[in-house]
């Protein structure tokens, strides 16, 4: 089978690597097409997944209209080459109507109930929505769920292995308690009217932490200059190394929340706009929901003063794992039987 997966996130890299070993590994062949975002190229080129990029996207509303013209456009003359049977993507628009161009399925991942214009581009035009169980709503006859998170397909234990050597990096010590911080660049679709920290509440929030923990700087864009001394400078297959060791995180991004969550990593997260996955994480104890920043301080600090509040969410996240089938095993037998497999799971 030839397979062709587009990628528009870092996360997308880490959703789908496993699967992508387990296809090329059985004899299928495969082409990544990546958009340049963030450090979605540097993640394939350290991970040695070959690629080919569509280029960067666009900050405004008339360049996500342009860039969709232009990804279209790359994505169809690599599919005139690579002639794939199947095109597979975490809510691309474009796979999914170069795709239908082709008269070929597509297979389109999402676990982000608001992003509503986003959905509305990829659905008319795919097979089959494969979302977690957890999901809001129903993508009609075609969406299938499954018993997981997005993040269990490289987070789960089985795939991750944290390593120990980040913290001489950081110049930690085995005991120093360190906090990451997140900010987002808010230019995806769904962001549409949010926006991120305001300075003085990072201010007065950095004051709090640095009474407990040492604090780190992860961000999508620049970072302020008077924050610049505690950017993260790290390679960025890393950065879960660093957020396993964590005593705490804090962050405006969905992902890397809900990954401390699974990881053990107390995790706070900050954001008017919510998913199902976040929701079911906050249920078991794994994970804080703000919709604004009232409160967050003290929630911070209740948990840096809490010796106990690491291992407990640890325990807690390992209990995620029992009696859970790897889902990179599911995808694959899914895609490799499809769409016999959609109709096999549909009836059991």
């Amino acid at each position: 089978m030839r397979v062709l997966f587009d990628l528009g996130h870092p996360a997308h890299v880490h959703y789908f690597k496993n699967l992508i070993k387990l296809l090329k590994k059985n004899g299928n062949q495969v082409l990544i097409v990546a958009r340049e975002k963030d450090v979605t190229h540097s993640l394939l080129k350290n991970y040695k997944i070959p690629y080919l990029s569509r280029g960067k996207g666009s900050k405004t509303l008339s360049g996500k209209l342009f860039y969709l013209f232009k990804a279209n456009f790359q994505l169809y003359k690599y599919s005139i080459v690579f002639k794939p049977d199947l095109f597979i993507s975490f809510a691309s628009p474009y796979a999914a109507q170069i795709a239908n161009y082709f008269n070929k399925p597509h297979i389109a991942f999402t676990d982000t109930e608001h992003a509503k214009l986003g959905i509305a581009s990829f659905l008319p035009f795919t097979d089959t929505i494969i979302t977690p169980k957890t999901f809001k709503g129903n993508l009609g006859h075609n969406h299938i769920k499954f018993d997981g998170y997005m993040e269990d397909t490289y987070l789960h234990p089985k795939y991750f292995k944290p390593n120990k050597n980040i913290l001489k990096k950081l110049n930690l010590s085995d005991k120093e308690k360190y906090v990451v911080l997140r900010l987002v660049s808010w230019e995806a679709s769904h962001d549409i009217g949010q926006k991120g920290f305001r300075i003085d509440t990072l201010v007065n929030l950095i004051a709090e932490i640095k009474n407990h923990a040492r604090i780190f700087i992860s961000a999508e864009n620049k970072i302020p200059k008077i924050f610049k001394k505690y950017q993260l400078s790290i390679n960025p297959t890393e950065i879960h190394d660093v957020l396993s060791f964590a005593e705490l995180f804090i962050g405006e991004g969905a992902t890397m929340a809900s990954e401390c969550a699974i990881m053990g990593t107390p995790s706070i997260y900050i954001n008017s706009l919510s998913a199902g996955t976040l929701e079911d994480q906050e249920k078991k104890g794994i994970l804080s929901m703000f919709k604004s920043p009232n409160g967050l301080i003290e929630k911070s600090r209740e948990i840096l003063i809490n010796p106990k509040a690491k291992k407990e969410t640890k325990q807690k996240s390992i209990d995620l794992f029992k009696n859970k089938i790897d889902i990179n095993i599911f995808f694959y037998w899914l895609i490799s039987n499809y769409p016999k497999s959609i109709i096999d799971y549909e009836n059991n």
